[in-house]
């Protein structure tokens, strides 16, 4: 199967197009294309909340879905358009496509705190089913997401790592996995190769940054 409707760009920056055009944590966005439907942000940390990559892509009538944490940072930005502030378990339909926000924390380490109630988000669209996780460990509340498309974060330091990605993806068994979060910030770009060969056979493993 044809995964070319999505685009991963730097970090965790990522596009899904069907039957409407859906970002998740814009970054470093070059061209203004205007063309989001519906924006969402995991959290507050500068590779993915970027105002100026937000304004690029959105147009009048783009809807932003972002963690409820960040109604002050969300203030700053001013928007005017359709804005959802969700928790972690909240379920949202905007025009036929539906997200569910997924807890994404840090078991241990200190960059993503329970407490602040980040996310992740679980898309269905199109009859499929997309879960972009976010910053995120392994955490145990990951182990019931059911999606035919996984992006999980590999590069380890902030997120769990390559051995540890592949470990959720094993449990959790989409039809395929994109890994994301690597190669730039944090990562390297040898980690897409480990995680390959931890995966296992049957989850197809699409490369793309």
């Amino acid at each position: 199967m044809s995964y070319d409707h999505i685009q991963v760009n730097t970090q965790s920056s990522i596009r899904i197009e069907g039957s409407k055009v859906v970002y998740f944590d814009p970054f470093q966005i070059g061209s203004e294309t205007h063309d989001a439907d519906l924006i969402c942000i995991t959290h507050a940390h500068y590779d993915h909340f970027d105002p100026e990559s937000i304004f690029r892509i959105c147009k009048q009538d783009t809807a932003l879905a972002a963690p409820a944490s960040m109604a002050k940072e969300l203030e700053k930005l001013a928007w005017k358009g359709q804005l959802h502030l969700l928790l972690p378990g909240d379920r949202l339909e905007i025009r036929g496509t539906v997200i569910t926000a997924k807890p994404a924390y840090n078991k241990l380490k200190p960059f993503h705190p329970k407490r602040n109630g980040w996310l992740g988000y679980l898309l269905d669209m199109d009859g499929r089913v997309y879960y972009v996780a976010g910053d995120t460990d392994a955490v145990k509340e990951l182990q019931e997401v059911r999606c035919d498309v996984a992006l999980v974060p590999i590069g380890g330091k902030f997120t769990m790592n390559a051995k540890e990605a592949a470990g959720l993806v094993n449990k959790i068994k989409p039809k395929a996995v994109i890994p994301i979060h690597y190669g730039s910030i944090v990562g390297k770009a040898q980690d897409a190769e480990t995680f390959r060969k931890t995966v296992d056979r049957e989850v197809q493993v699409v490369v793309k940054l």
